[in-house]
């Protein structure tokens, strides 16, 4: 009987709400690391883009004309895309997989996701490395199955960049899908089912349409991440087709131009704000969300 007294207490709220300088002492850490670590840095950036070596646009003007800098640009998204569909692809059957099933083999698939995100994404790129070289597994592979009779060349390509970097994002992607599905209740496939409806019919009409808050959120989390994906693609991509962060670093590291360097960060940001707001504006995003609670 104590024992529930002091767990209802515990738990559960009285009803009472916090006053306004209650709530503003909780928030006011985490505003002060948000605005020392993220708004201050990122304001810095934008203040040198324009205004060294004077007030001027030509950094900015240096990203739009020279085509190099904007194919970079443009790859960069390309990329981040289609790691962020592949993502999508991949992570979905395994997500539903995890959700439908119990016991052993949700634990087993379960820490398969889970405990790639216990190594440093160099770990993981580094070994991706060693797969892709000429003399690598995946070359003596095809050759010994009689596919090639010579090795491909796998390193240093976009290719390559794109299945490392799908391999470290996809448990970003899986995780979001599965508390989805985990959370749309037994009982509306138990009543499309009773009402006649197929497997199929049941997925494409109840399971998909409910889980797309997950969908969204993790298509959202990738596609951001992969946007400033630095170490895979410094390791395993070429010169001849960097991304935007590899072009902001040497830009920092070589060439010591740190206004142009913050133009391509504040172009960056330009078209992260973009999507950001096209998508809140056309997916409903607070709408989804809430269709899942």
């Amino acid at each position: 009987m104590m024992t529930k007294e002091v767990r209802s207490q515990f738990w559960y709220s009285d009803g009472r709400r916090l006053s306004g300088l209650s709530t503003l002492l909780l928030l006011l850490p985490f505003f002060a690391v948000i605005a020392f670590v993220f708004i201050y840095p990122i304001a810095q950036l934008l203040l040198i883009s324009f205004l060294e070596p004077h007030p001027t646009l030509d950094n900015y003007a240096r990203v739009v004309d020279n085509p190099v800098h904007a194919r970079v640009l443009m790859r960069t998204l390309w990329t981040a895309a289609l790691v962020t569909a592949l993502s999508a692809v991949l992570g979905f059957p395994v997500a539903y997989y995890m959700s439908r099933t119990k016991g052993a083999p949700a634990a087993l698939v379960a820490v398969c996701v889970i405990l790639p995100l216990w190594s440093s994404v160099l770990v993981r790129t580094a070994a991706w490395s060693f797969l892709f070289q000429r003399n690598g597994l995946i070359n003596s592979a095809l050759m010994a199955l009689g596919l090639t009779s010579q090795p491909f060349k796998l390193l240093y390509t976009q290719s390559a960049v794109v299945i490392a970097m799908t391999h470290v994002l996809l448990p970003f992607m899986i995780l979001p899908i599965y508390g989805a599905l985990r959370s749309i209740p037994n009982d509306y496939t138990r009543a499309a089912a009773v009402l006649g409806a197929t497997r199929l019919r049941t997925f494409l009409e109840v399971i998909l349409p409910l889980s797309l808050p997950g969908v969204v959120s993790g298509s959202l989390l990738v596609f951001l991440t992969a946007l400033g994906f630095f170490i895979t693609p410094a390791l395993l991509g070429s010169p001849q087709e960097m991304m935007i962060s590899t072009l902001v670093s040497k830009q920092i590291r070589e060439v010591l131009d740190w206004p142009f360097a913050a133009a391509l960060v504040g172009v960056l940001t330009f078209f992260v704000t973009l999507l950001a707001i096209v998508f809140s504006k056309t997916l409903r995003f607070d709408r989804l969300m809430g269709s899942a609670s």
